[in-house]
């Protein structure tokens, strides 16, 4: 399809109002969980150690040093271009917003995070049906509060789900029962691929899978509708079936067990072969829930069926439930290191099943019930985000926040390449762990190929602290002696962990216009200098001479 967008080729990138709130939570397409993205070992290298006043060591007095190295001999692995994606839940379409996904400044930010997929997908993907009748002609109104009180993209109705009396009416209070009469006509579908087509994302589509027969089998009847329609507008799409399976108990009161999911994705995969245009289409799931006692009991029977089936494994985590209140919960480290745990259960089935299976954690958020109201959307929160960058977006149409441009500035700064990190520290009474464990995470990869800043061989490291005191980084043996581009990212203003805004090493960060991005402007680090990290920041370091081995292949 042509682009809606109307928007210059000028300038590739600009600003939008995200729509779907934090459960966006991207998609991480790295061929194994994104927290291996960087961990620090512990010190394995000499420690260097400085001479200060009086011959005390540096870091006797004041802040510990914290020496850093990384090996750039070669990479602990390689992630896919499309690490740190977005996702659009299906809850756009009957709210009314997809209106303003032919937005210029929408289509710009989400092509400021290119190449991504755009998952669309999350709980109301298995309440919908592709309905091709068009749209009847609307009212003309006064811009978008028309849209917001009477777009009706979606037609609900009961014939073929319900027959209660509330579904028969688009405006019904009752969500569930919403959900259960909702379509996704196929003018919704032109939106929504036209849209991933102008940002230059991949569109990973969810199928409804609690459409089922008498006898509780999948009903492939509106699936292969779509299909079909799909393949004569020839729309590369990648394909899902259902969210958080292992929780539809709970949602609808109809459960689905392993052996009837596998059943249900290999009639999908039968179903991609009989259209001749996804015959080699991508087939991703089964998008289980945090790997708890059912979700791994339903894992295990699903690898065990239709492991074979499907080209990525795919899962969900959030951090905490929507009832949390207080900024400080966002900085335990308990939380941010409860992804490395949950991945290491999700590792252990696939691996038992299906060895060397691709494993993508397909949603991340810092937490699920829609995110907290004026938490989720703050500096405090981005630190989970940054933890494992899987997750940003598409979020508030005039207003961007911090989970954004931290995205920005690692899509333009950071590479598939991982290295490895090694560090130590200097003190006069040494405390295992306190200084770097936990509270102090470094990570490393080769810089980003498509900057043009830099060259091949240069590589990137992010730091998160979360300490309330000021934290020095030496680095150290490899790295001592090349030149380090700074980008420093704090809250903007005064509201401290509570600011919506960030500055960039001092700047405040903001669209220039719908189709302009603010230039990203670091601070040059003379060769040996120590880092310095401020409190409850998040910074980048670009080694721009390093020559790196990893990096220049």
């Amino acid at each position: 399809p042509s682009c809606l967008c109307g928007f210059s080729s000028a300038h590739p990138r600009s600003s939008c109002w995200w729509l779907a709130s934090l459960l966006l939570r991207v998609i991480c397409t790295s061929s194994s969980s994104p927290s291996s993205s960087s961990s620090f070992s512990s010190p394995s290298f000499p420690m260097y150690q400085r001479r200060g006043v009086g011959g005390s060591r540096a870091g006797s007095l004041g802040t510990p040093l914290v020496l850093l190295d990384v090996n750039t001999r070669s990479p602990t692995r390689v992630l896919s271009e499309n690490f740190l994606s977005l996702q659009l839940d299906p809850s756009i379409i009957s709210d009314g917003w997809l209106v303003f996904l032919s937005s210029k400044r929408l289509v710009t930010l989400a092509r400021g995070l290119s190449p991504a997929f755009l998952r669309f997908g999350g709980k109301r993907t298995d309440f919908l049906q592709f309905n091709n009748q068009k749209n009847l002609a609307k009212y003309r109104g006064p811009g978008p509060d028309y849209y917001l009180k009477n777009y009706d993209d979606v037609i609900f109705s009961c014939q073929h789900i319900c027959m209660h009396k509330d579904c028969k009416t688009r405006h019904t209070t009752n969500v569930d029962l919403q959900l259960l009469c909702g379509f996704l006509p196929a003018r919704s579908l032109d939106k929504l691929y036209n849209f991933a087509d102008c940002a230059g994302l991949h569109l990973i589509l969810g199928l409804n899978a609690l459409h089922r027969n008498p006898d509780n089998s999948w009903n492939t009847s509106s699936t292969l509708t779509l299909l079909k329609y799909s393949a004569g507008k020839k729309y590369n799409i990648s394909w899902e079936l259902g969210n958080e399976p292992n929780a539809y108990r709970s949602m609808v009161g109809r459960a689905i067990n392993s052996t009837q999911l596998a059943q249900d994705y290999t009639q999908l995969r039968t179903l991609l072969q009989s259209v001749r245009y996804y015959n080699r289409a991508h087939l991703y799931g089964p998008n289980a829930g945090r790997p708890r006692r059912n979700a791994i009991l339903l894992l295990d029977g699903f690898m065990k069926d239709a492991g074979s089936v499907i080209d990525a494994v795919t899962w969900q985590h959030y951090f905490q439930d929507g009832g949390v209140k207080k900024v400080e919960d966002f900085l335990k480290t308990r939380l941010l290191d409860a992804l490395r745990e949950q991945m290491t259960k999700v590792a252990k089935v696939v691996s038992t099943h299906a060895p060397g299976k691709k494993v993508w954690l397909g949603g991340l958020g810092p937490a699920w019930s829609g995110g907290i109201n004026n938490l989720s959307d703050t500096f405090a929160a981005a630190f989970l985000s940054v933890i494992f960058l899987t997750n940003v977006v598409i979020l508030y149409y005039f207003f961007l926040n911090c989970d954004y441009w931290f995205s920005l500035v690692f899509k333009r700064l950071v590479g598939p390449r991982v290295l490895a990190v090694q560090v130590a520290t200097v003190q006069r009474k040494p405390r295992t762990g306190r200084v770097i464990r936990g509270k102090l995470r470094i990570y490393a990869h080769c810089t980003s190929y498509s900057n043009h800043n830099y060259m091949r061989g240069s590589i990137t490291i992010y730091i998160i602290n979360l300490h309330r005191s000021r934290k020095k980084i030496k680095l150290a043996v490899t790295l001592r002696n090349n030149t380090v581009h700074q980008y420093l990212l704090q809250p903007y203003g005064n509201d401290g962990l509570r600011a919506k805004h960030v500055q960039l090493n001092g700047e405040r960060l903001s669209m220039l216009d719908n189709e302009t991005f603010p230039e990203l402007k670091p601070k040059t680090l003379r060769a040996g200098r120590t880092i310095a990290m401020p409190p409850m920041t998040i910074g980048f370091y670009v080694l721009k001479n390093i020559n790196a081995y990893a990096c220049r292949r």
